[in-house]
């Protein structure tokens, strides 16, 4: 089940990438991503509602979420969106990528169980291999703004890592659907507040069919589906394992460009896949040699009334 939902959120984040492409034909880059969250809040709130799923109550687990929420929506989305103005996509895959790096270490701090390994590491430093593989020609870097935008990228990937780590370290109790809608209550903000002073009122914007499918999908599949997913799995996986996806998708992106846009597709592509995919086997489809020996997972500290309640912990994959 793990694995399977785990393949579904490598499709889903693959084919976002698209839908943004065709999106910023028509809409401004932060107005597009602040349409697609106040969206996905309108939804999440009814679907809550309706469910009567519980919202967080406590002080610290609401610093959680507002901390995440910056991290994850008010400065990863913000600056992938802004740097994109400046370097190509292919680029900001690549560096988007980071996540996992930074996810690894982030882990050796926060997560006793997670440890750094050779094989981790050497599995990581395989998967981006891939993904620059992919997009060589598209590594240039020619002007100030180009650099600035690659700093903001890495920027972003370290503040979604970031995100990813704290919630699985504190959030583990929290339902997912109330973890991406508290998030995006606390982070969107900023983002509202530069899109309208920066891009205008949205009600002049240029909204074509194609834009309002492109939000649609972005704010059902790329935002609520996905989140809810990728908090459900990160509780029961290795944040490392959760964070290579981010080494997939740009794999999957290119393919769907070719596929729907016509574009070409590298010819080092097969070779930047397979890399990729070596990477991936070697983390996430790799069995515990040693499954007796395997300790328990120490997820967060929230847990503990789990272990004197005697209910059975979820073990690492």
């Amino acid at each position: 089940m793990k694995i399977v939902i785990w393949l579904i959120l490598c499709l889903i984040w693959g084919t976002t990438w698209f839908f943004i492409k065709i999106g910023l034909e028509d809409l401004p880059p932060i107005s597009f991503a602040a349409a697609r969250f106040i969206l996905a809040v309108i939804i999440l709130a009814f679907i809550i509602f309706l469910q009567k799923i519980p919202l967080p109550v406590t002080k610290r687990e609401w610093k959680l979420l507002a901390l995440t929420g910056i991290l994850q929506f008010s400065v990863n989305y913000s600056l992938v969106f802004w740097s994109e103005q400046y370097i190509s996509s292919g680029l900001a895959a690549v560096l988007q990528a980071m996540i996992t790096v930074f996810g690894l270490a982030l882990a050796w701090f926060h997560l006793p169980d997670e440890r750094i390994t050779w094989l981790k590491i050497f599995a990581v430093l395989i998967g981006l291999a891939g993904v620059a593989t992919i997009f060589i020609e598209q590594l240039q870097v020619n002007s100030f703004m180009a650099f600035a935008g690659c700093v903001a990228i890495v920027f972003g990937a370290y503040a979604a890592a970031h995100a990813s780590i704290l919630i699985k370290t504190y959030g583990g109790k929290i339902h997912p659907a109330s973890l991406v809608f508290g998030q995006m209550i606390c982070g969107l903000l900023p983002v509202i507040l530069y899109a309208l002073i920066k891009e205008g009122n949205p009600l002049t914007f240029n909204w074509t069919l194609q834009a309002i499918i492109s939000v649609l999908y972005l704010t059902i599949f790329g935002t609520i589906a996905a989140f809810w997913l990728y908090y459900w799995l990160l509780s029961r996986i290795e944040s490392t394992k959760a964070m290579m996806i981010s080494l997939v998708t740009p794999l999957i992106a290119v393919i769907i460009g070719g596929i729907f846009l016509g574009e070409n597709l590298p010819p080092q592509t097969l070779l930047g896949g397979v890399l990729i995919l070596a990477s991936i086997g070697l983390i996430v489809f790799r069995k515990n040699l040693k499954p007796k020996t395997e300790t328990k997972t120490n997820r967060n500290r929230f847990e503990a009334d789990e272990v004197t309640n005697h209910r059975p912990l979820i073990t690492k994959n």
